[in-house]
């Protein structure tokens, strides 16, 4: 099973990852996407963002400290669908969609992540998965 939760966190964060390579490398275009969200400091929050996608998945995917890079990611997944994604603020069906879908795929990966942070807090007392560290709650 530690294999298999390798490859879980492997998938998972092959996403957020690259989701924050794209928050610092396409910073401007995102900053813009959220200005017309109505996103304050659109510029520092797109690059804010992106250093703690980073983080947070490299904790995922090296297990260190797993839990808490797993939490803190199901926080910003949570905050960027209802700040970044409020489907419900959109009066054009197309794009009420595409913030729906949006919306529906960070709460989804934020599901991920707390499923993710169970096993590495539950396993805090057995073999890590794979980690460099074991979870840094318990």
């Amino acid at each position: 099973m530690d294999a298999v939760q390798l490859i879980a966190r492997i998938m998972f964060v092959y996403l957020i990852v690259g989701s924050a390579i794209g928050h610092l490398t396409q910073t401007a275009a995102m900053a813009a996407y959220g200005e017309s969200r109505g996103l304050p400091s659109a510029k520092a929050a797109v690059q804010v963002s992106g250093v703690a996608l980073l983080l947070g998945g490299l904790s995922v995917l090296l297990g260190i400290w797993g839990d808490a890079g797993a939490l803190g990611l199901a926080l910003l997944l949570v905050i960027t669908a209802v700040s970044m994604h409020g489907f419900w603020k959109d009066s054009d069906p197309q794009a009420k969609q595409m913030e729906m879908v949006q919306f529906n795929k960070d709460i989804a990966l934020a599901g991920g992540a707390l499923a993710l942070y169970v096993t590495f807090y539950i396993d805090a007392t057995g073999s890590y998965f794979w980690t460099i560290t074991g979870p840094l709650f318990n």
